[in-house]
């Protein structure tokens, strides 16, 4: 019934407005490709009855006429760290394994308002913390895409599940979260369009935390129209959320106006890093030319506390976890081991539980908290992440978007950079300098790399105008004319 061309939020939208098929008849595909393709290990838990009951439901309403959402009947996926009220919600990790809420979180309820189907949870590294998909308690991702050598590739991460579910056609979006990067890298790694909306554009209340000055939802999708219409229907005002903006929604599908004539796009000087391959080199240049043979003008920026954004990130993130993560301790919720003290319950439960990275962020976040460290590493850190911010303010005055690549190289095999921390982290050089500023960022993908792989690009923009990223989305997306698919996609 489906084919290659209706693997978009925007057409499957038609088809169903169209009558062309039922809700249910596209669940039921989605739910085929979803059981058929177990082998990339994207979901933790599949909810078949739960989307099909959702589909029927979406048909009656069709039927009778009735005022339909604006994803009324589409089949789409829940990154595992979002609460869904009697579903299981794990963070990837063996800590939260038989954990079911008893509430729904505000971002998934607001896609259920919106007529949304969700087809299950996908996996990711645990607690978000990784950048390649190989830190959950289930095991690891696989990228839908191959090498020229066919070797098994990450999808990226944190949101690795989420990205290849989409890429491979098991769901048509899904959401992920971004604390550093986790939207954007994978969906660079994956072929797919990635978003991180403004910090407080969307609800954190239901999300399992990591670092919350930094967490946030976003749609991944395989346009920048459907990134569109998710966002639209994810962001909300939520007063149970005291990071939540009360700021105008406006309609970010009008922003597609493939109009940028006139605007500037700033080219920070800071992003060509020593060793950067020769392809991202090229990839960032055709994304330069793009723009402007459709009217934009480059501008070179500089951002000079660039440098910086890394070490301050992984400082920031592991002390706000190491914090966060204090309440898995055996005792309200959770994986309970046993003991023959408190603290030895507690020790226990938490070695048990946690998997090695994890650990490791927590000890690195304690380190910097505790006393004789935290002037030197943690209020040091806040005073960079500050001048930051105050980079990004500064070029805001002359320019409206800036280009920078999304990740310094395309999707690598499982076992390459796993045995150091340090360039795993280096993955996240590009994103993560917006997370830190709390600004809204895309990568679209763009090209292919040498051995035939996705590589993406990637816009920030001011705070609150997801529509200039949405206006600058559509202009590269069309210029770019991806249309690449993994050998596996399903439909």
């Amino acid at each position: 019934m489906l084919n290659k061309d209706m693997d978009t939020i925007t057409a499957a939208r038609e088809g169903l407005k169209n009558r062309e098929y039922s809700s249910l008849e596209l669940t039921k595909s989605y739910i085929e490709l979803m059981e058929s393709n177990r082998h990339l290990n994207a979901f933790i838990t599949e909810t078949p009855d739960i989307a099909l009951k959702r589909a029927e439901e979406s048909d009656v309403r069709r039927a009778k006429g009735a005022e339909l959402g604006s994803m009324d009947g589409i089949p789409i996926a829940i990154k595992d760290l979002f609460c869904t009220e009697g579903v299981g919600t794990t963070a990837g990790s063996r800590i939260l394994e038989n954990f079911i809420p008893p509430y729904e979180s505000t971002v998934t309820q607001n896609l259920r308002n919106a007529g949304a189907v969700m087809l299950g949870k996908t996996n990711m590294d645990e607690f978000a913390m990784g950048s390649a998909n190989v830190t959950s308690y289930f095991g690891p991702v696989k990228n839908a895409w191959r090498s020229s050598r066919q070797k098994d590739l990450v999808p990226g991460g944190s949101s690795g599940g989420s990205a290849a579910a989409v890429s491979a056609g098991l769901a048509l979006g899904s959401i992920g979260s971004d604390t550093g990067g986790s939207i954007r890298q994978p969906a660079s790694f994956c072929g797919i369009v990635g978003m991180k909306p403004t910090y407080g554009r969307c609800s954190r209340w239901g999300m399992v935390a990591f670092a919350s000055s930094l967490d946030q939802a976003g749609p991944m999708t395989k346009s920048v129209r459907d990134a569109a219409i998710m966002l639209q229907n994810m962001a909300s005002f939520d007063p149970k959320d005291s990071t939540s903006v009360k700021s105008v929604i406006p309609n970010f599908e009008l922003a597609l106006t493939s109009n940028i004539k006139g605007l500037r796009v700033g080219i920070p000087k800071e992003y060509r890093l020593d060793g950067l391959s020769e392809e991202i080199k090229q990839l960032w240049q055709r994304g330069v030319d793009w723009l402007t043979q459709a009217g934009a003008i480059p501008v070179e920026i500089s951002l000079p506390h660039t440098k910086y954004a890394l070490p301050t990130y992984y400082i920031v993130a592991p002390a706000e976890a190491s914090s966060n993560l204090a309440r898995y301790d055996g005792v309200r919720y959770g994986l309970r081991e046993t003991g023959q003290s408190l603290d030895e319950m507690y020790e226990n439960t938490r070695g048990a539980g946690f998997g090695e990275e994890v650990r490791r962020r927590i000890m690195i976040g304690t380190y910097v908290l505790s006393a004789g460290y935290y002037d030197a590493y943690y209020v040091k850190a806040m005073k960079l992440r500050t001048l930051i911010l105050k980079d990004f303010q500064e070029a805001f005055k002359s320019v409206d978007i800036l280009l920078t690549p999304t990740a310094p190289s395309a999707a690598f095999a499982p076992n390459k950079k796993m045995d150091d921390p340090i360039q795993m982290y280096m993955n996240d050089v590009f994103t993560v300098p917006a997370s830190l500023a709390g600004l809204p960022a895309m990568s679209i993908p763009s090209g292919l790399s040498d051995e035939g792989l996705p590589l993406g690009l990637h816009l920030i923009a001011k705070p609150f105008d997801e529509e200039m990223l949405f206006r600058f989305g559509g202009v590269m997306e069309e210029a770019a004319d991806f249309n690449g698919s993994p050998p596996c996609f399903g439909i």
